[in-house]
């Protein structure tokens, strides 16, 4: 056996490692950072009613701030123009980075935007029933909304005794806008009431706050609001949705 290599290993191992150079200035700065920052919350941590407690709960409200304006904000359903689906009180979740990086609206989504210039003041909620390209009309022989010459059943999706329409329309969705309707066809104001003012009813995209996803309130409610699968069978309007 070779003991002087094995006494050389113990000696080798027994030594503090080396560290490369500019490693220790970089951990002492390391170290520095952490004891201002440190010292920082500390600072501001004695100068606050309830020192660390009190900026533990203004983090997490700020966090919780942070998260409602930009990925997913409560909001609550003030009338019955979405009724059955959304009744007045419930509160439901909205996904504001639905629509970002690249996506867009699909029929049957719900959605919340501001209709402020075409709708009227204040957020609102609705269902897309068309997309940009599409030709929407109202109504064929059995009484349905076609998209695209596609007749869609909209029944399951209706307010109890409600019609598709009680007002007759044939229109085709500019690019870049959206054909809204309320499920409760007999007490929304939507698309269909505006199609002779400015704008024509269509709202556009970029006025869209995000895809109502959940209703979070009353608990009894509570459901996710998956898009529905009668317009899966609408075929693509030869704009740039399918």
């Amino acid at each position: 056996m070779d003991t002087e290599a094995q006494h050389v290993e113990r000696d080798r191992s027994s030594q503090p490692a080396e560290h490369p150079e500019g490693e220790e200035d970089r951990s002492r700065s390391s170290l520095r950072s952490g004891n201002a920052l440190s010292r920082g919350v500390d600072a501001v941590a004695a100068w606050l009613p309830g020192g660390r407690v009190t900026l533990a709960l203004l983090s997490c409200l700020a966090l919780l701030l942070a998260f409602s304006v930009f990925v997913m904000q409560p909001f609550q359903i003030p009338s019955g123009s979405m009724e059955s689906t959304l009744r007045i009180g419930d509160r439901v979740l909205v996904n504001k980075l639905a629509y970002r990086f690249g996506a867009e609206p699909e029929r049957g989504d719900v959605i919340v935007f501001d209709g402020d210039g075409y709708f009227g003041d204040g957020d609102y909620i609705k269902r897309v029933v068309g997309v940009g390209g599409d030709h929407v009309v109202c109504c064929d022989s059995g009484g349905r909304i076609e998209v695209n010459d596609q007749p869609v059943n909209e029944r399951s999706l209706l307010h109890a005794g409600d019609a598709p329409s009680e007002v007759s329309f044939d229109i085709k969705v500019p690019d870049g806008t959206l054909f809204l309707l309320g499920d409760h066809r007999g007490d929304s104001r939507d698309s269909r009431e505006l199609l002779g003012a400015p704008g024509g009813g269509f709202l556009p995209l970029d006025h869209v706050i995000g895809k109502a996803e959940w209703v979070a309130w009353p608990t009894g409610h509570w459901r996710s609001l998956s898009r529905p699968d009668v317009y899966a069978r609408v075929p693509a309007s030869g704009g740039s949705h399918g």
